[in-house]
Parts: structure tokens; C-alpha cells; sequence
């Protein structure tokens, strides 16, 4: 997955950072002053209804208190029966795929996609994903002798989750359904990729996202969504959304309407129109196999030193005690316009 990030032009980014002050700790100062505040309010339009970030939160919670989902792991199986059971309780259909994929290091991982579908008969439908599993190492961390420690996966997994089950807790609630579908996808075995400490390995790409893989070449063959957005690491502190690269190479008009999504919600300043990287996640396969044009909705901290998708990622601080709820209610309340303003 976010196993690196490619700058897309150097003038590009020293623009970007030049601008920007962004912090590790996701403070956003240039975005606060009070004439982008008056903008973000005169041109929100905001459609739908509320989406609950405490509720998604304790979803967040529920999936920790598990303890780290590494693959192969009871934490992994008892956290499958969780978010199938919760999905199932909001209304949803529910499909488990079931498969058994190998490991960059040969190692054989019981992995499972759920797929959730609200509206399953209808037609006309959106695709909204995520990854459920833990990274089973912090080989970013900091400290080294965290490397081979595993991460509970706070923000890098439980949080797209969360927000997908608050979206579906919300759509059960409506009385007349509405005239799409949405398949909510959580993709396993994402973050099994080759760890950076791990030498004797050379790391093409292909280690990670093994769930996603997995489910480009083995679910859509008939009937597939119209585009897709795939959400990830979408409860970090103070997290700002820029338009990543291989979404614009693959699907820009999904981009276009995410972004503007975002702007008629009232949540601009989450989401700003610079170009962040290039980055291997989810949505690759999805793309390339698939043939769904599907985009990443994923955080972007160009003066972090840690790392550019934040000072949490892949450490053993990537906790609950590090989750935002303005991130969440941010993507969210964005991800709500866009399911209602889709005709």
C-alpha cells in the first residue's frame, strides 16, 4: 500500500511546501483566516444528512479494542465477525470472499473482502472501500527497535471502516430508499508489504494490496460500479486530503466530483486543490484489473519529516488516542454529498 509516494513535479512541490504549513501535528494555519472561512460558507450547499463522527469514533474504538487485525491472527477473525455483523445490522447484504494468498515472504494469509451492499438489486451503483487489516509491522517508527512490532492500525485501517459502517448506519435509517446502490468493500491483506528492514526482498509493488488484487480479478465480471473511492487513513490529526496522483491518471472526473463534493459540504479547507503524490494503495488493482475508475481519498503532510501520510504511520502510535474527529466528520459529511447529489 502506502509503501512510498512519488512527487509529481519538483516545482510543483516546493510551490506546495512553500505555501503550506502544515506541521506534524497537522496544524493548518494557512487555512484559517477568516476570508477562506467566509469563502467555505458562502459556496457550501450541504445536501443529506448528518454524518455522526462520535458514532464513527466508537467504531474506531470497536475495531482496536480487538487488539492489532494482523493477518492470520484471532484479533484478524473476531474483528471479520465484527464488521460483518454490524453491516448485516444496518441492512446490508453481505458477502465474505474468501481466499488464501501468499506473502511476500512465502507466508500463507487467511484473508477475507467483505462486501456489504446497500441496494443490492439496483443497477446503478458506487463503490466505497477500505482496508480492515493491521500492518503486522512499524517498520516506520521512529524508534527502531519498534520495527517488528505490530500497529494497531487506529487510523491506517479501522478509521475507513468506521466511516463506511457510519454511512450505512445512516442510509438504514432512511425511510424510502435511494435509487442507487453502493457496494462498501473492506479489502484484506493490504498491508503485508514488504517491511523496510526486510533486505532480501526487492519491493516491486505487488506485495501490497494482496485483498484488492484478489478482488479486481475474482468479484466484477457483470455488473460493476461506475467509479469508486477508496478511503484511507481518514482519521489522522489534522489531516489535509490533496489530490493524489494515479486518481488523476485514472479517473480525474471522480476527483473533480469528491473535491467539489467537499466544497458544497463546507469542508474546502480538508480537502485543497494542490497535487499530493503518487501512491500505491487499494485503488491500483481496482483501476488496472477492474476497470473501475476509482480514486484515493488519503491524507497528504508535505513538512512532516516522520513521513508524508503523517507522524502515526505505521508506528506503534498510530492509536485511537491519535484519531480526529474533524478529520472523520470531514470525509464523512463529503462522502454524504456525494451518495446524494448522484444522479
Amino acid at each position: 500500500m502506502k509503501k512510498n509516494i512519488t512527487f509529481l513535479l519538483s516545482a510543483l512541490i516546493l510551490i506546495i511546501i512553500a505555501t503550506s504549513t502544515i506541521s506534524c501535528k497537522g496544524k493548518n494555519n494557512s487555512k484559517s483566516s477568516n476570508n477562506d472561512e467566509q469563502k467555505d460558507v458562502s459556496i457550501a450547499k450541504p445536501v443529506g444528512p448528518n454524518f455522526n463522527e462520535d458514532s464513527a469514533y466508537t467504531f474506531i474504538a470497536a475495531q482496536c479494542k480487538f487488539g492489532e487485525r494482523i493477518m492470520n491472527s484471532d484479533a484478524h477473525e473476531k474483528c471479520r465477525a465484527w464488521i460483518v455483523k454490524k453491516f448485516k445490522e444496518y441492512g446490508c447484504t453481505v458477502k465474505e470472499q474468501n481466499a488464501n494468498l501468499k506473502g511476500y515472504d512465502g507466508t500463507i494469509l487467511r484473508a477475507t473482502n467483505i462486501i456489504a451492499q446497500y441496494n443490492p438489486n439496483v443497477k446503478k451503483r458506487i463503490l466505497i472501500c477500505a482496508h480492515w487489516d493491521s500492518r503486522p509491522w512499524a517498520d516506520n517508527d521512529p524508534d527502531s527497535s519498534n520495527h517488528k512490532k505490530p500497529v494497531m492500525a487506529a487510523n491506517d485501517g479501522a478509521s475507513g471502516v468506521a466511516v463506511m459502517i457510519e454511512l450505512s448506519r445512516i442510509l438504514n435509517k432512511k425511510k424510502q430508499p435511494l435509487n442507487i446502490g453502493i457496494d462498501f468493500v473492506c479489502f484484506d491483506a493490504e498491508d503485508w508489504g514488504v517491511p523496510s528492514w526486510e533486505h532480501t526482498v526487492t519491493d516491486t509493488g505487488e506485495s501490497w494490496a494482496l485483498g484488492a488484487q484478489y478482488f479486481a480479478d475474482n468479484y466484477y465480471k457483470k455488473t460493476k460500479p461506475l467509479f469508486g473511492i477508496l478511503l484511507d487513513m481518514v482519521g489522522g490529526e489534522g489531516a489535509q486530503f490533496y489530490r493524489e496522483g494515479m486518481s488523476m491518471q485514472y479517473a480525474p472526473d471522480v476527483v473533480e466530483r469528491v473535491w467539489n463534493a467537499a466544497k458544497e459540504a463546507g469542508y474546502e479547507s480538508f480537502f485543497p486543490d494542490d497535487m499530493g503524490g503518487m501512491i500505491t494503495d487499494d485503488h491500483i488493482p481496482i483501476n488496472k484489473k477492474a476497470g473501475i475508475p476509482t480514486i484515493d481519498v488519503i491524507p497528504y503532510y508535505p513538512d512532516c519529516q516522520q513521513s508524508s501520510f503523517g507522524p502515526t504511520w505505521h508506528t506503534i502510535y498510530d492509536t485511537i488516542e491519535h484519531i480526529d474527529k474533524n478529520s472523520l466528520k470531514a470525509v464523512g459529511q463529503t462522502m454524504i454529498q456525494v451518495i446524494y447529489t448522484y444522479k
